[in-house]
């Protein structure tokens, strides 16, 4: 099936609809399963998968998920391909399993990675799953982790591409021995450059000469192979103790595909290569730095970007920050001259490959992006234990490793086999995932047509995601139109309101495609307290009525019952569920009247877990406690613009004379016998 632009033009007016051409868009895409736009083809894949929702014969019913969870967040799978923030599959198959049945319909309205689906898929029994992302580069991902392979095609042509990739670019990775390490190894001509290190050039604010970081801020012993910080840098100068984060970068001139660009001046100071079966470091010697030059002054005859970040250029955005972007405006700018080549190379050779297993191949090579660009950091005192970018920013340290490309991508593809290989289920199996790429805002399902919602939605001002997409959008030639990208960000001119906002529009979109009864989890990852309230408030004006909230212990991976204050310190786990429509008939039929809150408690204690067993004892069910009873009432009144008919004290009342109290929780009648049978069996 072909993605053509009547399809396109069918869904150009959703909102969060991509930047980029049509053909490229197209290119990406493998319909009817995965669309680099809003995918046309999303009710479709319902009416073939989904059962209808009928109240009368409806006989769903699931308590919160109160289970203890292991992550799993070292499995090779997770850890292939990189991204700002994602939730381990395990994990979220566990409250797959306990929420859904086999068969049933599974969204993420905020996807990632695909982790939702590559869980919904790894079931002990296969569930759906429909993924929906603003970024062009997640739903890419997820399209990938989530699509059946043609592993041997794929396995084979990779190999060709590396082959003749070291064949016919081996030698930008080519360097000497120094002289006491060649006569150790008669016969060998040539070491292979592991990585180089690579040290920013700045300005001393008090004398102005030029200083090399590396030399003031290193002391490194080559016969150790292992540095350690001064502490107090000086000037060699002036003798001025130096904050280097504040010194000014040298800028120089550098000739580039024709054009004169500025740019911040890094000197190559260690060389880390494997010759005669050993690692081995040096200082660049002058055929190094004359390598260096020719590589420089090579013309890039294959396609790479070079558009400005953001397509906007000096100060693109809230992760730009003046004291290290100065000179950084382009894409091309984040990578060394001799990665570019590699990419350029490679990129061009996977475009001539078979179209179903280029996005397989494309996979390979964005994986490593965040561990080829000038984004890596380098610290010596550690070595290559602790080098790598600053997560979740686009951080240029002054002193970055640049990591062989070739070897990189290698070493990336033995880990995309060891993977996917150890996942038949994935790669064999029938395609259960239909992608969309688009903004949650406007995400068009057919109404009470989803069985169960897991999100990791965007937390306030955590992570810019369009912004560290970016790069890697720009690769894929389509960008995210972050219009609607529900973040809090200066540059975009969105602040707490408009984040609001956007929140709540994309849960009321979730609210309408959940089938009644059925639960949604949220994670929550943010200390923020304003963040924290915008959330709830996000889910319950939608519609949601929250019903259980938990911390999510990463360290250990388990859950623990919440504490109910104001501060969130730990990820949170929001479990919610959308009424059933006779309650919400009957409550608009009783409004103005006492009948409406106890009308409410009925049915939220239903959904409410009975007994939950916690190291042998018996654990407070906070929602089952007045206060949080009577908050949940109150704001299920106001969301329905519906005036609340009691006050604290004669709700307080009213719950002592109409519901079972036990422990400080109350209970419906017909719950009771099973908490009373379970507290008789711990005492």
């Amino acid at each position: 099936m072909k993605l053509t632009k009547e399809d396109i033009d069918k869904v150009r007016h959703i909102e969060g609809f991509p930047i980029g051409k049509d053909e490229d868009i197209i290119a990406l895409s493998n319909p009817p399963y995965y669309t680099a736009c809003p995918n046309p083809f999303i009710e479709d894949f319902i009416k073939k998968h989904g059962k209808p929702y009928d109240e009368a014969t409806d006989g769903y019913h699931r308590e919160p998920f109160d289970a203890d969870v292991s992550e799993g967040k070292y499995d090779p799978l997770y850890k292939l391909h990189s991204y700002p923030t994602k939730v381990p599959p395990k994990a979220i198959s566990r409250y797959i399993e306990h929420y859904t049945n086999p068969g049933d319909i599974v969204l993420d309205g905020f996807c990632g990675t695909g982790m939702t689906g590559i869980a919904a898929q790894t079931c002990k029994h296969r569930r759906y799953a429909i993924l929906s992302d603003l970024s062009p580069t997640a739903t890419y991902i997820s399209s990938v982790y989530n699509s059946p392979k043609r592993v041997k095609s794929i396995i084979s042509r990779m190999e060709e591409i590396i082959s003749n990739c070291r064949k016919d670019l081996g030698w930008i990775y080519e360097t000497n021995p120094s002289d006491n390490q060649s006569s150790s190894f008669l016969g060998k001509t040539k070491g292979y450059i592991n990585y180089t290190v690579w040290s920013k050039v700045v300005i001393c604010p008090h004398c102005g000469i030029s200083i090399v970081v590396w030399d003031r801020t290193i002391t490194y012993d080559f016969d150790k192979s292992i540095g350690s910080v001064i502490e107090k840098p000086t000037c060699q100068k002036c003798g001025i103790n130096l904050d280097i984060a504040k010194c000014e970068p040298e800028i120089e001139h550098v000739f580039v595909d024709g054009k004169v660009c500025e740019t911040q001046k890094y000197i190559p100071v260690l060389i880390n290569y494997t010759y005669g079966g050993k690692r081995l470091e040096k200082t660049p010697s002058q055929q190094d730095l004359e390598l260096i030059n020719k590589i420089s002054n090579t013309a890039i005859p294959g396609w790479y970007p070079k558009n400005k970040m953001m397509n906007i250029g000096e100060k693109w955005g809230d992760s730009y920050r003046a004291g290290y972007h100065k000179g950084i405006t382009r894409v091309d700018d984040f990578f060394t001259r001799r990665s570019l080549m590699v990419y350029s190379y490679i990129w061009n050779l996977i475009e001539q490959s078979d179209n179903d297993i280029q996005n397989d191949l494309r996979f390979i090579c964005t994986a490593c992006f965040n561990r080829t660009t000038k984004m890596v950091r380098y610290m010596a005192q550690h070595k290559e234990k602790n080098v790598g970018p600053l997560s979740g920013t686009l951080y240029l340290s002054p002193i970055f490793g640049e990591i062989n490309v070739i070897e990189n991508i290698s070493d990336r593809f033995q880990k995309w086999k060891n993977a996917f290989m150890s996942e038949a289920q994935l790669i064999n199996g029938p395609n259960t995932t239909c992608i969309t790429t688009q903004s949650t805002t406007d995400l068009q399902l057919p109404s009470n047509s989803i069985d169960y919602i897991f999100v990791d939605p965007p937390f306030g001002d955590n992570l810019m995601y369009s912004e560290l997409n970016f790069i890697t959008d720009a690769w894929l030639k389509v960008y995210e139109n972050n219009q609607n990208e529900a973040i809090i960000n200066n540059s975009q001119g969105k602040l707490p309101e408009q984040y609001k906002t956007l929140m709540k529009k994309s849960f009321e979109r979730m609210f309408t495609a959940l089938k009644p009864n059925r639960w949604i989890t949220v994670e929550f990852h943010n200390s923020k307290n304003l963040i924290w309230n915008i959330i709830q408030e996000a889910i319950v004006s939608s519609g949601f009525i929250i019903a259980d909230v938990r911390t999510l212990d990463k360290k250990k991976g388990t859950t623990k019952q919440m504490v109910y204050t104001s501060s969130v310190k730990q990820d949170l786990v929001i479990s919610a569920y959308k009424p059933k429509e006779s309650f919400r008939r009957e409550f608009e039929l009783h409004a103005g009247t006492e009948e409406t809150a106890w009308s409410f408690v009925r049915q939220h204690l239903e959904k409410l877990p009975v007994v939950v067993f916690k190291n042998g004892k018996i654990e407070l069910i906070a929602e089952r406690q007045a206060f949080l009873l009577y908050d949940r009432m109150v704001a299920y009144h106001i969301m329905n613009g519906i005036a609340v008919p009691l006050d604290a004290t004669d709700f307080y009342k009213g719950l002592d004379e109409k519901f079972l109290k036990r422990d400080g929780m109350y209970f419906l009648t017909d719950q009771v016998n099973e908490y009373d049978t379970a507290r008789g069996r711990i005492y």
